[in-house]
């Protein structure tokens, strides 16, 4: 099979637009139909190992069912609560779908403004109202930590290939570590290792497109915390 090069030049693709006809899997932002790989959004096509997407040229997050996200609760209601999940519309979470059995009115004593909440989209209907969960495993709020703002369509370099940078990552640092689809992260250790995990986290936003990457985080969390060469090296 020919070996395709992810440092192609840019080209800018509008919603329909084919990305690729040969057999490459579609990425973030794009679907197949006819055999062929099309753009979802506006934006730039981007290819990386076997697929093509697109990264969108607007940066704001369109939630998709299933998506896990992290969000911050921004307003409280008698039976829901408001959650900023970095989309342009409200993401409403109603008492029906936590994992308490909260009164009428009693929202407030469960969870309060500003707490941070790992969530999942059930749904996005045409009119984009967004319906999301706690009720699933793993959901939870989550407790101290700090949260940091990434581009939503640099989250999978940051988890890698099969989970392979968010567990170097995790390893290395030895942090606790939750990424949210819609990029929101979420970074819980010791202080100085949370400082290097965020500063790792933002070069790989910075250099989501470099094909050493994982080397280049690799190299900069031992220059920083010398003892953190644990064993990652090993798996």
């Amino acid at each position: 099979m020919e070996r395709r090069n992810a440092r192609q030049t840019r080209e800018i693709v509008v919603p329909g637009d084919v990305l690729d006809g040969t057999g490459m899997k579609p990425g973030d932002y794009a679907y197949v139909q006819g055999g062929k790989v099309r753009a979802s959004v506006m934006g730039v096509r981007n290819v990386f190992q076997n697929t093509v997407g697109v990264i969108p040229l607007r940066g704001c997050y369109m939630p998709t069912s299933g998506d896990t996200v992290i969000g911050v609760i921004v307003d409280i209601g008698p039976s829901n609560w408001l959650v900023d999940i970095g989309a342009p519309y409200p993401a409403p979470l109603h008492v029906n779908e936590v994992p308490w059995k909260v009164e009428f009115g009693d929202t407030s004593r469960y969870l309060g403004m500003g707490n941070v909440v790992l969530l999942k989209v059930l749904s996005v209907d045409e009119s984009k109202k967004i319906q999301v969960t706690m009720k699933d495993s793993g959901l939870r709020r989550l407790e101290g930590g700090r949260l940091v703002k990434v581009s939503h369509s640099k989250v999978s370099r940051i988890i890698g290939k099969s989970g392979s940078m968010i567990s170097m990552l995790k390893n290395m640092t030895d942090c606790r570590i939750t990424v949210g689809q819609n990029g929101m992260v979420w970074v819980d250790g010791d202080e100085e290792n949370a400082d290097v995990a965020v500063r790792a986290i933002r070069m790989i936003e910075e250099k989501a497109q470099c094909g050493n990457l994982t080397d280049l985080v690799r190299e900069f969390i031992e220059s920083k915390l010398p003892q953190s060469e644990i064993d990652e090296g090993d798996e």
